[in-house]
């Protein structure tokens, strides 16, 4: 099964990225994710089930204890029209 997975973490901060999303963003390039695509508002990854979750869990942890007060995310499962 192949997941993606799109996240946003505040709060944000448009002058300089903030300790939670240097997390976040580092999280996911390290994972080993098929396709990483970070952007200021929003991102997005996918992989094997395995390791989107891995990653996610990672993410999470990471960003909050990064100082993230809110973290969004949306987990899907693709189909193989769009794998």
């Amino acid at each position: 099964m192949r997941l993606r997975v799109e996240f946003t973490t505040e709060p944000f901060d448009l002058d300089e990225v903030p300790p939670h999303a240097v997390t976040a963003r580092e999280t996911v390039q390290a994972a080993p994710l098929d396709a990483v695509d970070v952007g200021p508002f929003g991102n997005t990854a996918e992989g094997g089930a395995e390791a989107v979750l891995e990653a996610v869990d990672r993410l999470l942890r990471g960003s909050l204890e990064a100082g993230a007060t809110r973290i969004s995310l949306q987990v899907s499962v693709l189909g193989e029209a769009e794998a």
